[in-house]
């Protein structure tokens, strides 16, 4: 069994219940309640009240160890309230309890006593409230109540007390109803005290009869004092319970006189004085304030003077009230400590100095004698209190160290600032570095600050002085640069930085390395040769110029050489000759740290050729006949032998079989073997060598034959009897002069030629008048030298006479009968002729793809069909024929289409299982398997024939491909025939037909609905006024009968309905609230039936409620009734109220509840003594109606405390002293901005702890924002329209001589919308106790 865990909180330990009674001259009997026990206690005879001492008790017992997530023990909610109520009427107790499960709940009285008849327990749903309800009180039902609810997880229980007061007018029937049954008996007559006491419940018009039934005679005397009585209760309008009590306080603090009224009438009027002044709070900007808190009432003086010391006085009715405020004057002094300040350079030095009070002496601030003002520099601030003086010194120098000064008044004071230098950092250190032996070093650094003082050291040693170095100091960088640099200038570096006002020395190092310095060549030296007395140079370039070097001739330094010069620019090293002789000629050397380069001079003599050789070269050219051998010799001379190129027309001659070159030192021969013409030209000999050249020409003229006539001849005629032609001599005579031309012809088609005539060399003409007319002829012509005949130059064939074409281009040639090696070819002769007979024709073949043609015929074709055989098997040939007349052949023909050389193909068989696949109104959809007989098809041809038709057509322009196929544009259920055969390169097969007909229609079908978009859900919300439009698509066949029904009945008013093949429209263009309803789509063809309901709603915003009406049945809560609006009434889903609350001290309204669907609502947590304003929207989907509020405020009851003349016996407690503890400490809340927040907790203490209360570190207890309480071990803190500075951490501290007490709780502001708020918010209350 789990451990039962055991929380209880005793929220009051003994709180009567408060009541007012009326006038003290009745006697009144009052009967306590305490435990469960019951004890009177009567004092005098009259009226009596029951009550119980226990006004709230509180516990919960959990019994589960471990809680599932989302279940709770019960709790309460709503705590129940102790009730006070007159014998007669009827008393209620309402608890609103929690938990998971949903507890059980029952009520009990804590003395055991069975409730009575009278009392009767329920359950309020809309309020989700548990009732207990008394009806006619008795004195017997005075007693501690009980509410207990449980569940799996725990017990939740709440007691609470009902106090019952005697009505004397009952009592007195009673009496009545008493002596009417009692045997009367004689008694003496009462006293008159006796009969006022009688008398004083009972109405004026009984008095006379109530006397004379007691028998007393005295009736004029009794109705005297029933008047001073009365006249005492008028007088008592008034009742003081705490009076005005004198304060002492300190100048410029905050003070407040209370005292607590019990007012008969609360508009009684009540005015303040200060002595006989009356004060005018409302004129005072702030410095009076007048509140009321309950039955307390308080004046606050805020920043009390001397002036505002003296009596104080409150008016109400004919009482007043006085008390005396003293203030005490303290002497100003300084309440801040003058410790010496220390601040770090650049920043701002605070100086703050607070007073003990306001003062209107001016505070002077000096540093040096010197007064500060305010400027970029300086900042002085006088805070909103006057009581802190601020002094900033923003961007603090050591030159701001000194004393500061502060005087006012007769007050001085001294204060010292120091200035703490920024330690000086090296933003960049020294680094190492390395340098080349000669090279220059730099070491630099960079600090944080411009104002140092920098020291150089090497080795430890101060180097700052020495001129070896240059040191450079700008800004915050620092550099040393070493020159020059040698071996022993490597080592360690430092530089040491020091600051004013700074005992620190900052260093930072690095170490410097010197290598020895080696060069390598980057240019070195190449041999050279130079003319005899011609300048000469050797240069060298190394990588370093740095480095020197040393030249040496055949391995020994050169010292001393006539003509010779050493020159050093930079890197560069030359050694220079003036005139070279044979004495200079050798091996030159230069030497240098890790470079070393080499040459050779040597003496050279430019070539030369004798002139005289020249001369003769120019003026006899060199002639040879073609055929011999032509070799030319020239001799030269130089040093070094130069080199030898022979060139002919400028292009250098190569050496082959025919052509030899032949070099010696002195000279050079050129030989060309079996010279022909085209050997002639200009001949160059080049001579060339490092020191110069030298140039030889002659020109070779090769004797041969003429070359051929030039052009095109021209035919000048071209008759019957003659023809004539024309020509031009040849470009090249062949290097002699032409004797004569030599001229030849053939007739056409044949091979020899006929020498027909000759001219001599200055004729360029030819007639020959021997020839045939029509016959074709060709001509050549031959020049003549002494060398012989030229080539001939060959002309075009020319007819003599009329001309004959050759014949026109024949047909594209046909071809049939094709196997795989043969084929027949067959042509249409061409249409033109030419002017003479075909005489035949020649047939050529090639393969598809190919350029070459092959001629199939060896004599010309005289028939216009030829069968080509020897053909290759499955390969594709194409043919072409050319006609040929006495002219010659004419132009091709077009070419045949590529033929693939193979057998013939069968034609396919039949056709099977022709069916149809699909049908719709304009299209048929058939199917069909490949035949089985004959080579395999290339495709299928489908006809289709209306039933009406006798002709077959074409269902596609060319044969289909596949075995499927779909005919549309057909009318619409229209029989129509097919029928389907298949086809290939060897013919067309048989056709198949379908048996029957089809119809173009789809398949039958029953009507079906095919729901999309907001029709899935089969509802539709539209707001009035909008279009209505309901769109349902459907499919059948065929097409169904469409009918619409709204609610059951065939629709017939403004709806406008659309139907088609698939699909049907309600549209109402402006709809209308009475739109509403179910409205069906019914189909129905020949195959079945369907049918659709979608569910309108027209909506629009709600109409406001009406007639509201407030009650104020329990304390503190207001109960709201109106009556439902008709969307509410008509049960509209989702139409509710949203209840809002306002105070009169503010403009803001605050959303109370949301989501009402009933109407009537209790609003809880009012303040007492406020005064709200209540307002009712109702709501749906579409949006808000307008508000209806209530025409007047409510005034919240203030609660009254229980005034009584009884003279109780003093109950002596034990003598017992306590350190103050929380029996129930304070838990955080989250309350939404505009609400109140309550805070409370339950402690124990003795003698009785005082409280104080902070927000934060500000003490609150003595501010007017905020109500308090401290009474039977509860504290209490009530926060009025919580706003966004109310949230933060609240504290609360007892405080008694045994010790001190504290305990913390945090508020939380959040708006409505805040939602991730809330998610955390509500995530924290599943961990801890969190208060909403």
């Amino acid at each position: 069994m789990a451990a039962e865990l055991v929380r209880t909180t005793q929220m009051s330990g003994m709180q009567m219940s408060s009541s007012t009674f009326s006038s003290s001259t009745s006697s009144t009997k009052l009967r306590k309640v305490s435990q469960g026990l019951s004890r009177s206690v009567e004092e005098h005879s009259g009226v009596q009240c029951r009550t119980s001492a226990v006004v709230e008790f509180f516990s919960q017992v959990q019994k589960s160890s471990q809680i599932p997530k989302g279940e709770s023990v019960p709790d309460f909610e709503e705590k129940l309230r102790p009730v006070t109520a007159q014998e007669g009427e009827s008393a209620s107790f309402r608890a609103k309890v929690t938990g998971t499960p949903r507890p059980s709940v029952h009520w009990e009285r804590a003395s055991g006593t069975q409730l009575s008849n009278t009392t009767k327990s329920f359950f309020d749903s809309i309020n989700n409230q548990h009732i207990l309800k008394i009806r006619n009180l008795t004195l017997e039902d005075a007693d501690v109540y009980k509410c207990i609810a449980s569940n799996t997880h725990g017990e939740a229980t709440v007691s609470v007390s009902l106090a019952v007061t005697e009505n004397p007018a009952l009592d007195f029937k009673k009496m009545l109803k008493k002596r009417s049954v009692e045997k009367r008996e004689a008694r003496r007559p009462p006293t008159e005290e006796e009969m006022l006491k009688i008398l004083a419940g009972a109405d004026r018009k009984d008095y006379e009869r109530i006397c004379a039934e007691h028998g007393f005679t005295d009736f004029r005397g009794i109705l005297k004092k029933l008047k001073e009585m009365k006249k005492k209760v008028e007088v008592e309008m008034v009742r003081v319970l705490k009076p005005l009590e004198d304060v002492t306080a300190k100048a410029d603090t905050n003070v407040v006189f209370d005292t607590i009224l019990e007012l008969k009438d609360p508009n009684t009027r009540m005015q303040w004085f200060q002595g006989t002044e009356l004060l005018r709070i409302q004129y005072s900007h702030g410095k009076y304030e007048a509140k009321q808190m309950g039955t307390k009432h308080m004046l606050c003086i805020s920043s009390v003077s001397l002036g505002d010391a003296g009596t104080y006085t409150l008016q109400v009715a004919d009482k007043r009230l006085s008390a005396r405020l003293h203030v005490i004057d303290e002497p100003l002094r300084f309440l801040s400590d003058f410790k010496p300040k220390r601040v770090t350079e650049r920043q701002t030095a605070v100086f703050e100095i607070r007073l003990s009070k306001k003062t209107d002496a001016p505070l002077v601030w000096k540093v040096k004698g010197k007064e500060v003002k305010r400027d970029e520099k300086f900042d002085v601030s006088l805070s909103e209190d006057g009581l802190t003086y601020t002094l900033k010194i923003k961007d603090v120098k050591v030159s701001d160290t000194g004393d500061y000064s502060i005087s006012i008044g007769d007050l001085a004071a001294t204060v010292p600032l120091f200035i703490e230098r920024i330690p000086i950092k090296f933003t960049s250190h020294l680094k190492s570095a390395r340098v080349q032996e000669r090279g220059t070093a730099r070491l630099e650094c960079e600090v944080s600050s411009r104002d140092v003082a920098l020291r150089w050291l090497k080795e430890g040693r101060d180097i700052t002085g020495s001129r070896r170095y240059i040191f450079t100091h700008e800004g915050r960088r620092a550099e040393v640069i070493i020159e020059d640099c040698e071996l022993t200038d490597g080592g360690e570096y430092s530089v040491i930085c020091t600051q004013d006002n700074d005992t620190h020395q900052y260093v930072t190092s690095a170490n410097l390395t010197v290598d020895e310095r080696f060069a390598s060549v980057k240019s070195g030296m190449s041999d050279a040769q130079c003319p005899t007395g011609s300048p000469a140079e050797l240069c060298v370039v190394l990588d370093d110029e740095k480095v020197d070097g040393v030249w040496l001739k055949d391995g020994v330094e050169i010292s001393e050489l006539s003509g010779v010069q050493v020159v050093k620019q930079g890197a560069v090293h030359k050694l220079m000759f003036s005139a070279v002789t044979d004495a200079h000629e050798g091996r030159f050397t230069f030497r240098a740290k890790g470079a070393e380069s080499e040459a050779v001079l040597t003496v050279a003599d430019p070539p030369e050729v004798d002139p005289s050789v020249l001369d003769l070269l120019a003026a006899r050219p060199v002639t040879v006949k073609a055929g011999q051998t032509a070799a030319v010799k020239i001799p030269f001379k130089g040093k070094p032998p130069p080199k030898v190129t022979w060139y002919k027309d400028g292009a250098e001659v190569i050496e082959d079989e025919r052509t030899k070159v032949e070099r010696s030192a002195d000279s050079t021969s050129l030989v060309l073997s079996r010279c022909v013409r085209e050997d002639s030209g200009v001949i160059m000999l080049r001579l060339k060598s490092d020191c110069g050249t030298a140039v030889a020409t002659l020109h070779l003229d090769v004797i041969d034959r003429p070359k051929p006539p030039q052009g095109t001849v021209e035919f000048l005629e071209l008759s019957g009897n003659c023809v004539r032609m024309k020509w031009k001599a040849p470009r090249d005579n062949g290097g002699k002069q032409v004797s004569s031309f030599v001229i030849e012809r053939r007739a056409a088609g044949k091979k020899s030629w006929t020498r027909v005539g000759d001219v001599d060399s200055s004729t360029t003409s030819f007639s020959d008048d021997k020839v045939e007319e029509g016959q074709a002829y060709q001509y050549r012509i031959r020049a003549v030298n002494v060398e012989g005949m030229s080539e001939p130059l060959e002309t075009e064939e020319v007819r003599a006479g009329e001309p004959v074409e050759p014949p026109g281009t024949a047909s594209q040639p046909q071809v049939s009968n094709i196997t795989k090696d043969s084929m027949t070819v067959s042509w249409t002769p061409p249409a033109h002729d030419g002017g003479a007979t075909v005489l035949g024709y020649t047939l050529e073949r090639r393969k598809k793809g190919s350029n070459m043609w092959m001629q199939v015929n060896k004599e010309l074709l005289t028939d216009t069909k030829f069968t080509v055989d020897g053909l290759l098997g499955d390969v594709e040939y194409e043919f072409r024929v050319t006609g040929v007349n006495r002219a010659g052949a004419g132009s091709p023909s077009a070419v045949s289409n590529s033929v693939l050389a193979k057998d013939p193909i069968r034609a396919p068989g039949l056709v099977r299982n022709l069916h149809v696949s699909d049908s719709t109104n304009s299209s048929v959809s058939l199917k069909w398997t490949p035949p089985e007989l004959g080579d395999e098809p290339s495709g299928y041809i489908l006809e289709v024939r209306p039933e009406d038709a006798k002709e077959w057509t074409k269902a596609s322009k060319i044969p289909i491909a596949g075995t499927a196929f779909s005919v549309g544009g057909l009318q619409e259920r229209m029989k129509y025939h097919f029928r389907v055969r298949a086809v290939n390169e060897g013919g067309v097969g048989e056709s198949i037909e379908l048996l029957e007909g089809v119809l173009a229609m789809p398949p039958p079908a029953a009507p079906r609905f095919d729901l999309q978009g907001k029709l899935k859900k089969k509802q539709m919300v539209v707001r009035a006024g909008t279009t209505l439009c309901l769109h349902l698509s459907f499919t059948a066949s065929p097409p169904p009968v469409v009918t619409w029904f709204k609610d059951g009945v065939i629709t017939a008013g403004r709806e406008v309905i659309t139907t088609s093949k698939n699909h049907s429209q309600l549209l109402i263009s402006t709809s209308q609230r009475s739109d509403s309803g179910v409205y069906r789509v019914h189909l129905k063809n020949d195959y079945g039936e369907a049918h659709c309901d979608v569910r309108v709603r027209v909506t629009d915003f709600p109409p406001p409620p009406k007639n509201l009406r407030l009650e104020e049945e329990v304390p503190g809560t207001v109960t709201l009734q109106w009556d439902h609006t008709s969307d509410s009434a008509d049960g509209d889903e989702g139409a509710h109220y949203v209840i809002l609350k306002r105070d009169t001290s503010t403009a803001s309204w605050f959303t109370v509840a949301e989501r009402v669907f009933s109407r009537k609502y209790t609003v809880t947590g009012l303040l007492p003594g406020r005064k709200y304003f209540f307002r009712v929207i109702a709501q749906n989907s579409i949006g808000d109606s307008d508000p209806l509020d209530s025409k007047e405020p409510v005034i919240i009851a203030k609660e009254k405390e229980c005034v009584s003349s009884l003279q109780l016996k003093e109950y002596a407690a034990p003598s017992r002293q306590v350190k103050p503890t929380f029996l129930l400490p304070l838990k955080d809340h989250a309350v939404r901005r505009g609400h109140d927040c309550s805070m409370s907790c339950a402690y124990q203490g003795m003698p009785t702890p005082q409280a104080f209360w902070y927000k934060g570190e500000s003490k609150i207890s003595d501010s007017t924002r905020f109500w308090q309480s401290t009474a039977n071990g509860v504290c209490t803190l009530v926060i009025p329209t919580c706003g966004d500075k109310d949230g933060g951490k609240y504290t609360l501290v007892l405080e008694n001589p045994l010790g001190t007490a504290r305990c913390s709780c945090n508020l939380v502001i959040f708006d409505k919308d805040d939602k991730g708020l809330m998610e955390s918010l509500t995530s924290q209350a599943d961990k801890e106790k969190l208060i909403f």
